[in-house]
C-alpha cells in the first residue's frame, strides 16, 4: 500500500506496547506532523526477504542518514526510485549476503520516500517497536537508516530530497520520540565518508528543520571528525603523533594525510580487530584507512598536557589552535579539542 498524507497531531504521554512512558518530545510537538507519502515494498515490487524480518519490542534511538554512494542521476521519476530500491535490494542480498535490503527507508532525488526491508513501515506506523536493518555496523538494534540517492561528497543534493529528507525525518522523531540530538550521519558510527561531506555538513540544518516542525530545542553533540586522504591541518598533524605512539614510528608528523597516515590507520584496525564496514549501499573508494568514530577510540589516551611523547605533543598541537584550556586531556576532551 501507499501511506497516504495526514495530519497528526498528538497530545499528551503516549504509552508504549511494553508498557513504558513515551519521552516528552512526542507530547512537546506544538505543530502538526506531517506523515510522508511512502512506498512500500510492494509498490516498487520487492523480491521476499531470504529469512526472518526481525522485529524488536523498542524504540530505536537514532536516525541515520545515509547516501548511497552511487550515480546522482537527473531522473526524477517515480520509477527511477523504484529502481534504485531494486538496485539496493539485490546489492544487498546477492552480493552482501543479507536476508533483505539493509535500510528501513530510501528517499530519491525526486523527493519520493520508499520503505526499504520489509515491514519497516507496518513498524514506524505503530511506533512502539524496530525493525532491525544492516546499515550502521554494530548499531543496527538501535538506529533507523534512510539512504538518500546519490553522491554526496562533492555536490549538494536536491532541493526534492532535501525536503521530503525534512518531512521523514521529523514524521520518524515523532513516532518514536527520537531528539533531535540523535539525528546522525553513518560517520558518526563507523568509519566511512558516508553520507557525504555536502550532506554531513549539513545535518545541523537538518536537526534544526525537525526541531521547528516539532516544536522542540535543538542540541549539538561534539562527534569525531573523519579525516581522509588530502587532508591537512593540525587534525591530520595530532592524529599522525597519536599513530606514532601506537607503534608506527616511521609515519612522518606532517599535518598531510597521504598513503602513510592510510596504511598506518589501515593496520592499526586491523590489529585490532575492527571490522572494515564502510558505505553499504555503493562502494566508491576503499575507506578501510580513513580516520573516524570507529578510528579514534584506537587513538586516544588520557594524556597530561606536559606529558612528554607523541601523546603529550598531540595533544599540545590541538590546544595551541583551540580556545580550550586543559591540564589533562581525556576521552570527552580529545572529542572536543578535535571539532
Amino acid at each position: 500500500m501507499v501511506v497516504n498524507r495526514r495530519a497528526l497531531l498528538r497530545t499528551g504521554l503516549a504509552v508504549s506496547a511494553v508498557g513504558a512512558v513515551r519521552p516528552a518530545i512526542a507530547a512537546a510537538a506544538t505543530e502538526q506532523v506531517t506523515e510522508p507519502q511512502i512506498y512500500d515494498t510492494r509498490n516498487w515490487n520487492a523480491r521476499d526477504p531470504n529469512g526472518t524480518i526481525q522485529v524488536i519490542n523498542q524504540r530505536p534511538s537514532f536516525i541515520v542518514v545515509h547516501h548511497t554512494a552511487g550515480e546522482n542521476s537527473n531522473d526524477f521519476s517515480l520509477e527511477h526510485a523504484f529502481q534504485i530500491c531494486r538496485d539496493i535490494q539485490d546489492l544487498h542480498m546477492d552480493v552482501n549476503g543479507w536476508v533483505d535490503t539493509g535500510q528501513q527507508l530510501t528517499n530519491s532525488r525526486g523527493g519520493f520516500v520508499m520503505e526499504g526491508r520489509h515491514r519497516s513501515l507496518e513498524v514506524l506506523t505503530g511506533g512502539t517497536r524496530h525493525v532491525v536493518g544492516a546499515n550502521v555496523a554494530n548499531n543496527n538494534s538501535v538506529v533507523i537508516g534512510i539512504e538518500n540517492e546519490g553522491l554526496y561528497t562533492n555536490v549538494n543534493v536536491t532541493s526534492a530530497l532535501w525536503n521530503s529528507l525534512v518531512q521523514l525525518v521529523a514524521y520518524i522523531a515523532h513516532q518514536y520520540s527520537i531528539p533531535t540530538s540523535q539525528i546522525k550521519g553513518h560517520r558518526d558510527f563507523n568509519s566511512t565518508q558516508c553520507p557525504g561531506d555536502v550532506l554531513y555538513a549539513r545535518l545541523p540544518e537538518l536537526r534544526s528543520a525537525v526541531g521547528s516542525t516539532l516544536g522542540v530545542a535543538v542540541t549539538e553533540e561534539a562527534t569525531w571528525p573523519l579525516l581522509q586522504p588530502g587532508d591537512a591541518g593540525v587534525k591530520v598533524l595530532a592524529a599522525q603523533h597519536l599513530l606514532r605512539a601506537r607503534g608506527f614510528r616511521d609515519l612522518p608528523a606532517d599535518g598531510v594525510f597521504g598513503p602513510a597516515t592510510f596504511a598506518a590507520m589501515r593496520t592499526l584496525a586491523k590489529q585490532s580487530g575492527v571490522p572494515y564496514e564502510p558505505c553499504y549501499a555503493c562502494r566508491h573508494a576503499d575507506e578501510s584507512g580513513f580516520i573516524g568514530s570507529a578510528a579514534w577510540p584506537l587513538l586516544v589516551r588520557t594524556t597530561p598536557v606536559g606529558a612528554p611523547g607523541e601523546d603529550g605533543a598531540a595533544a599540545r598541537v590541538l590546544l595551541e589552535s583551540h580556545t580550550l584550556t586543559a591540564d589533562v586531556v581525556d576521552t570527552g576532551t580529545w572529542r572536543q579539542l578535535l571539532n
